[in-house]
């Protein structure tokens, strides 16, 4: 991941080096091994973004998943055992997308 262009806490510079390849990197960078679980979330964040041109905090973020994957997939349970620790910055950090606002 050398070649990759980031930022002090891991976020992509340049949102067009993301690909399926880098999200895999940055996702074992966090200790994570992504599952077609985590794909769900991290397309439906990727379509969120090209849709406001903004990364979702918590909030916008489960909403977003209520409607496009349904209740059972927006939670912050649900959401946590996935992207453990802060589920919207760790999410968008993997989808290749800026830091959400209000992210601590």
């Amino acid at each position: 991941m050398s070649e990759l262009q980031l930022d002090n806490d891991g976020f992509l510079l340049n949102l067009s080096d993301w690909s399926e390849a880098v999200a895999t990197e940055l996702a074992q960078s966090e200790g994570i091994e992504l599952t077609a679980a985590h794909w769900e979330i991290l397309w439906a964040l990727r379509d969120f973004y090209q849709q406001y041109d903004l990364a979702p905090a918590m909030r916008p973020l489960s909403k977003h998943l209520k409607q496009t994957l349904g209740a059972e997939k927006s939670g912050s349970i649900y959401l946590l055992t996935l992207f453990p620790g802060s589920p919207a910055k760790i999410a968008a950090k993997i989808a290749g997308l800026p830091r959400p606002e209000n992210c601590l």
